[in-house]
């Protein structure tokens, strides 16, 4: 299991103690530091069952600048969007934990940690 994280973010941070209370087995990634490569970013979210644009933070600064809003969100836009987390990885929803069976979740709260773990 693996879970992507901004140490700054609180639903990060809960994840973490929620892992630990639960004796979970785990490696961080801190994926600002770290951060995924498009095809890293494709697999995750082939794994997740979403579209780039379901796990990027609009709100962000990055976001505005770059026009996503008003991005096609289609398969013909697909690799730009990965593209774009890949270059501002602050984009990225976090945190992302990988289940042990293949699957992975946006853990932002508690229940989709105790998700994660039960997979």
């Amino acid at each position: 299991m693996e879970i992507w994280i901004n140490p700054a973010c609180s639903k990060c941070r809960s994840a973490l103690t929620l892992l630990d209370a639960e004796g979970a087995d785990y490696t961080v990634r801190r994926y600002l530091e770290d951060v995924p490569s498009p095809d890293e970013i494709r697999a995750v979210l082939d794994r997740l069952g979403l579209e780039p644009w379901d796990i990027t933070r609009t709100q962000e600064a990055a976001a505005k600048e770059l026009g996503l809003k008003d991005w096609p969100k289609d398969a013909a836009s697909r690799d730009r969007w990965v593209e774009a987390l890949a270059a501002h990885p602050k984009l990225i929803q976090r945190p992302i934990i990988t289940a042990e069976d293949g699957t992975a979740v946006v853990a932002r709260s508690e229940e989709a940690v105790r998700d994660a773990l039960s997979r």
